[in-house]
């Protein structure tokens, strides 16, 4: 091989795009603690945020004072990786019409602790979800199975 066509190759392979990276450990498909909402976290604009896929009608109709349509919904937004490894972000909660700071922790394979503070830390709550790899439930008047 020549020099050129040495040269031309590398700058080529140099200009591909990389390989996708990989996924962080908070990407995937997630069940709330009742079951009455799947949120899948995967890659938007940049970083990820959790999105509605699955909701009970409960959990709908619930929402529904303020939001029109929970499925599709972004509940978490701007997630941010710190460098202990939790994530930072928003949390949107559909049936408050609330928008409190997110934190997100992964305790270890299969769980998530997702907690949302407003008024500074004073008011905080907490839920550990869940993988949930099955398919999306047809029957939304009752949970998803875990």
């Amino acid at each position: 091989m020549t020099v050129i066509a040495l040269i031309a190759a590398l700058a080529v392979q140099a200009a591909a795009p990389d390989a996708a990276p990989p996924t962080s450990a908070i990407e995937g498909t997630w069940r709330s603690p009742g079951g009455n909402t799947i949120i899948t976290i995967a890659p938007c604009s940049g970083s990820p945020c959790g999105t509605v896929a699955w909701a009970t009608d409960r959990a709908k109709k619930d929402a529904s004072k303020t939001t029109a349509q929970l499925v599709g919904t972004a509940l978490l937004t701007n997630l941010e990786q710190r460098k202990d490894g939790s994530w930072l972000g928003k949390l949107f909660i559909p049936d408050r019409n609330m928008r409190v700071t997110a934190k997100i922790q992964t305790l270890g394979p299969g769980q998530l602790r997702v907690s949302g503070c407003a008024a500074g830390k004073a008011l905080c709550k907490a839920q550990v979800w869940t993988s949930f790899t099955a398919a999306l439930p047809s029957d939304t008047s009752v949970p998803a199975p875990k």
